[in-house]
């Protein structure tokens, strides 16, 4: 005959049948885990660190397609003194990222209507966020017709960028200079005063 009594442990588990001893084993085991956790934590990138950067093939595969592209003609580029006339993309680099300002060309070659009610040259705008370690390849993607001066691209500095920001929003301003000269592009730097 089965009857259902109380199982008793072995006097080496006897310690776990006490409540009281159950919770410091429970709080050991918790603790062992948590502690990697723990340990590692949240963290922030210093301020020494380096802007990420492109690979080499990345940036040899963009300038094969980037030098389709005529070279810059000096004479039409340097006339521009705003960014709202500059028709080449543009590059606003900020602390993590970058934003392209690409203006598609008009598809229609008539100059009736351009720029007006019907063609507005605002639709053609278009602003893409990147990363910084993307900018050959984001480059690459922009149509040829989207280069009217020729290989060259303007770069400016984020807007209302925080004092303690600075110093990394300028470090990405170099290394995006770097990665477009290694890519064959001209670089025309804009300032809040205009180019430089």
């Amino acid at each position: 005959m089965l009857v259902d009594q109380p199982m008793s442990l072995p006097p080496f588990f006897s310690c776990l049948a006490r409540p009281s001893a159950r919770l410091p084993l429970a709080s050991a085991a918790c603790l062992a885990l948590l502690t990697p956790l723990l340990l590692t934590g949240c963290s922030r990138a210093s301020a020494g660190t380096t802007p990420p950067t492109a690979s080499t093939q990345a940036i040899e595969a963009a300038r094969q397609q980037l030098d389709l592209i005529p070279p810059p003609s000096k004479s039409r580029y340097m006339a521009v003194h705003s960014l709202t006339t500059w028709e080449n993309p543009y590059l606003t680099v900020q602390q993590n990222m970058a934003t392209l300002h690409v203006t598609v060309a008009d598809a229609n070659p008539t100059g009736i209507g351009a720029g007006g009610m019907l063609r507005p040259v605002g639709a053609r705008q278009q602003v893409l966020t990147i990363r910084l370690g993307d900018l050959p390849a984001a480059l690459d993607a922009v149509p040829e017709n989207s280069w009217p001066y020729g290989r060259v691209i303007a770069v400016e500095e984020a807007h209302d960028t925080p004092a303690a920001d600075r110093p990394a929003v300028r470090r990405n301003i170099e290394a995006t200079i770097k990665t477009l000269g290694d890519l064959g592009v001209v670089v025309y730097e804009w300032t809040d005063a205009g180019f430089r």
